[in-house]
């Protein structure tokens, strides 16, 4: 429907331009048919828009404004002009505007292309899913992005069973990646909150791709950290300055991750939310009957890339951490320090279950490291395992472990992601995370993965 969209669009303002030309049109009726010409483009999307081809969502709003904009703009002119007598008007101009307008065309198009209209996958539990939000504010910590001395404020996002009154359900975290964001893995909230969990996705803002703090303010990625990941990533990059970098980063991480944990366990005991709950236009009782769903014995914690190593952390650090699994990410958080510019790894034996995805490059990554005996964090985290699992999605890609996929191919193609099937994969890979959790959260059945998930052949 875009691609149908431009080319109406384009042979409108084209159109128009060729006319004018043929026709010598003076400045005034030039006027007039640019009025008639902005008129009819409004009208051609409204009526994509009743007829439902076409929605106000994020892929669309951006040309909908262009075009009223361009709408009013040229009303004033004409208004202002009208009954003057007018020079003829220069062809140039008349090429020009031409091609202005199909440029705010396709500037206005050019969200519909990179994004998909992706609402989801259907889910497969017994219970329809309800969100909300809240920011919380942790005192404690001064906002470190900042220099007024502000707080740190992490929003968070509720997905819970609906009209399960009665019933507690295990609580899981989500930790974004880098440049990520909350709903980055939406379809695996929605999924077990179907299955009866009550998932909360949290932003960590300078580290989110956007998110907004409790005055509405818009706070992107910090470049610092930008530029931190792409040195990392750099051949000159040394062992000691990955590690000070990734301990600084994970450390903000786990400190939002225990902060939110944290403040749950309190309200769920007390039944109140104290004042660290910033809610908006959240009334205090949506909150409330989720906290009053969760389970605080039965705690687990998640992750993509940056996000999975901080869930490693957390299951290593906290006793009430009953469950991770990390979504291919390298498990920073395992390396104790540096020597020789040879990272060091915690031997000690990881007790908490974890399952732990890796993509192709990474899987066999894995497997050359052990082949050169070459300590690899992961293998040794998993090594040390009381119960470890480590699984792959053959033909996979970073994003392929994230929604991202479904929701901006276009996007997801240019920062890693295979050829297979997005939704398979992802069906898949929720599928094998709510069994791990519902045998370690639940004590349901007996949990068993495969090495590898080969979605070319059935049976899978």
């Amino acid at each position: 429907m875009n691609v149908l969209m431009l080319i109406l669009l384009s042979v409108i303002e084209i159109g128009f331009a060729v006319f004018s030309i043929v026709r010598k049109t003076d400045r005034k009726q030039w006027l007039t048919g640019r009025l008639l010409c902005d008129a009819g483009e409004l009208v051609l999307f409204l009526l994509f828009l009743l007829t439902r081809e076409v929605n106000l969502g994020f892929r669309f709003k951006g040309l909908f404004v262009i075009l009223i904009v361009r709408l009013l703009i040229t009303v004033i002119c004409y208004l202002v002009k009208k009954g003057r007598t007018e020079d003829p008007k220069k062809t140039a101009a008349k090429v020009g505007s031409g091609l202005i307008g199909v440029m705010m065309v396709v500037n206005g198009l050019i969200p519909s292309f990179l994004i998909t209209g992706y609402e989801g996958l259907p889910t497969t539990g017994q219970y329809q899913v309800g969100q909300t939000q809240a920011i919380l504010v942790d005192s404690s910590r001064v906002e470190e992005f900042e220099t007024d001395g502000s707080a740190r404020e992490i929003p968070v996002y509720f997905y819970y069973p609906e009209n399960a009154a009665g019933e507690t359900y295990p609580l899981v975290l989500f930790s974004h990646g880098a440049f990520g964001y909350y709903q980055s893995n939406s379809s695996t909230y929605m999924e077990l909150a179907s299955h009866g969990y009550v998932v909360v996705s949290m932003d960590h803002p300078y580290h989110s791709f956007f998110t907004h703090d409790t005055a509405g303010k818009l706070i992107t990625v910090n470049p610092g950290m930008l530029q931190g990941v792409q040195y990392i990533n750099s051949d000159v990059a040394t062992e000691q300055e990955i590690y000070d970098l990734s301990s600084q980063w994970l450390k903000l991480r786990c400190d939002d991750i225990n902060y939110v944990i944290d403040s749950l366990e309190a309200a769920v005991e007390s039944g109140t939310l104290s004042d660290s709950w910033y809610l908006g236009d959240v009334d205090v009782e949506d909150i409330l009957t989720v906290t009053n769903l969760i389970n605080c014995d039965k705690i687990g914690v998640m992750g993509h890339s940056l996000g999975g190593a901080a869930a490693v952390s957390l299951g290593r650090e906290r006793e009430d951490v009953g469950a991770v699994v990390d979504l291919d990410g390298t498990m920073l958080g395992e390396q104790t320090g540096v020597e020789n510019n040879q990272c060091l790894i915690n031997q000690e034996p990881y007790t908490t279950p974890l399952l732990s995805f890796d993509n192709d490059e990474h899987h066999f990554a894995k497997i050359e490291c052990e082949q050169q005996g070459i300590p690899y964090m992961n293998n040794v985290v998993l090594a040390n395992a009381t119960d470890g699992f480590c699984t792959y999605i053959a033909g996979t890609m970073h994003m392929d472990y994230t929604d991202l996929p479904l929701f901006s191919p276009v996007l997801a193609s240019l920062l890693g992601s295979g050829s297979l099937d997005k939704t398979e994969c992802i069906e898949t890979m929720n599928r094998i995370i709510l069994e791990f959790f519902d045998c370690y959260l639940k004590g349901e059945g007996e949990f068993r993965v495969q090495e590898c998930y080969d979605l070319s052949e059935h049976g899978n």
